[in-house]
């Protein structure tokens, strides 16, 4: 389709105004990042396949019945998705320890938690995404107490499904995080998941091996992103009958 204007340009996906208001086109890049965009690296057709994997999931939540903005892809690095104001927080929602949470708490990588933990983080790339609380949203006005109810809501709902659709190809759904919007209708304000739900934005280990299948695998050199990342695919049935191109297309300003 034809470019629009440039509206935002993230780590890994660059936003162009859609074809209709409130619509919003939305480009999957190659970029890897990690340690706050410390780390950084080209890999060839890793936003093919997060563009495809995005779909499947965020198809999924709708059939579900959980809101959230996306409308269909485009191609094979574009999806259009509604519009919506992003509520400044990253919603994190935790299975097990790992990560950051691991090292925190001084707790062993693999531990299972004794029930699912919802963390919030604000975004902001210059303070590193700073874990907050419930009061300092509250405080600060990023959230009303109302909208925290809906989140933990959807968010725990999301971790549900996409625990169950990981179980059923082998996979531990170790962590994850999402991120919400708001959207009007009139006078009428309603909280969906926005952004991606990829393998870039959770942490998907092997029920048997333990073998890491998601973005771990570039933070921690062990191997392939793109092979990790088509193993989920392939899994799921989302890989197409001929493997997706990987060369980046030339974009049209």
């Amino acid at each position: 389709m034809a470019r629009r204007k440039k509206i935002y340009e993230g780590k890994a996906k660059t936003l162009f105004e859609g074809p209709e208001p409130g619509t919003i086109v939305q480009y999957f890049k190659d970029d890897a990042t990690a340690f706050n965009a410390e780390k950084r690296d080209v890999i060839e057709g890793k936003g093919v396949l997060n563009n495809m994997l995005s779909e499947y999931f965020m198809t999924g939540l709708t059939n579900v019945g959980i809101p959230n903005h996306f409308m269909k892809r485009i191609n094979m690095r574009e999806q259009l998705v509604r519009a919506c104001e992003i509520i400044p927080l990253e919603v994190i929602v935790r299975n097990y320890a790992a990560g950051s949470m691991a090292k925190r708490l001084g707790m062993d990588e693999g531990t299972q938690l004794p029930r699912p933990i919802v963390e919030y983080c604000l975004k902001d790339d210059a303070l590193g995404d700073p874990l907050v609380t419930e009061e300092h949203i509250a405080a600060f006005g990023w959230a009303t107490q109302q909208d925290m109810d809906d989140i933990l809501s959807l968010a725990l709902r999301v971790n549900d499904f996409l625990a169950g659709v990981m179980y059923g190809v082998g996979i531990k759904l170790v962590d994850f995080k999402i991120e919400i919007g708001r959207v009007y209708d009139g006078d009428f304000m309603r909280l969906i998941v926005a952004d991606e739900i990829s393998p870039d934005s959770c942490r998907l280990w092997d029920i048997e091996t333990g073998q890491k299948l998601d973005k771990d695998v570039f933070r921690r050199d062990l191997g392939s992103l793109t092979d990790a990342y088509t193993e989920v695919a392939k899994r799921l049935g989302v890989m197409p009958k001929t493997n997706p191109p990987v060369t980046k297309p030339t974009l049209i300003n």
